[in-house]
């Protein structure tokens, strides 16, 4: 038996037709998320907090559904999935292997295919109060309050930039003195000094492209892909030409930038 949590907006639909196979797991497939329903009410029910961050259509609802022991699903710890670690195992054994570990926080199993409406054992509601946030252990961890970890609109983000600044957060300063430590960085310069320099480069509107467009030709795989970052909110003029010259850089991971800021 395992357990799936969705809006409760989904529920009339997943009675009548099942779970859509709308969810993303390794290697691009598609199907659906779960996980094995356990002695523990609140290990069970572990990702309900979480979800709930994204918000929902009248609230959540857990599915439970039933597999075939020799069902094929890929069983992992969330991380996993971005590393394609998770491992291809028969929903039996994917449930006695999540049972035996000491902390089961944070993993999941993927059915990568719907499930019908014969599998749906039954819907009710979810618990609101059970599992972890962000992290399964992040419960007594200091909070961090930069622009990649904060929730905007969340509960409490706004007192809880206040309180806890974040050093990265600005004011960026003067453009003359980031171009000045750009040019102290040396040639072809210090990564790090120049990855600082782009991130408050990349709070702005409008900046001197001509001054960095040399850093497009860094040997720093990571200066060219923060280069791709400062510039994504530029409206400076050529901007779209040097992203059309970091699209065939060499490295993916610069290109996969550029493809992010114009999906953006």
């Amino acid at each position: 038996m395992f357990v799936h949590v969705t809006s409760a907006a989904n529920a009339p639909r997943i009675r009548r037709s099942g779970i859509r196979a709308a969810g993303h797991g390794q290697g691009g497939a598609r199907g659906v998320h779960c996980f094995p329903v356990l002695p523990s009410y609140t290990l069970t029910h572990q990702w309900v907090r979480e979800l709930a961050r994204f918000g929902s259509r009248g609230g959540l609802v857990a599915v439970h559904l039933r597999l075939a022991d020799t069902e094929p699903v890929l069983v992992g710890r969330y991380t996993d999935r971005a590393r394609n670690a998770q491992e291809t195992l028969r929903a039996a054994e994917a449930v006695r292997r999540i049972a035996a570990l000491p902390d089961p926080r944070g993993w999941e199993v993927f059915v990568p295919r719907a499930v019908t409406a014969r599998e749906v054992h039954r819907v009710r509601g979810a618990p609101r109060v059970a599992g972890w946030r962000h992290l399964p252990d992040a419960h007594g961890r200091r909070p961090c309050t930069c622009a990649g970890c904060r929730e905007r609109g969340g509960y409490g983000a706004r007192r809880l930039r206040e309180r806890l600044p974040h050093p990265l957060d600005g004011p960026p300063p003067p453009v003359r003195v980031l171009l000045e430590r750009v040019a102290a960085a040396g040639d072809p310069g210090d990564p790090a000094v120049l990855r600082e320099a782009l991130h408050w480069f990349g709070m702005r509107r409008r900046g001197p492209l001509d001054q960095l467009r040399p850093l497009a030709r860094h040997p720093d795989p990571g200066v060219r892909e923060d280069l791709v970052w400062a510039l994504a909110r530029w409206s400076t003029p050529g901007v779209a030409a040097l992203l059309d010259g970091l699209a065939e850089d060499p490295h993916p991971d610069v290109r996969e930038a550029v493809e992010d800021v114009r999906d953006g």
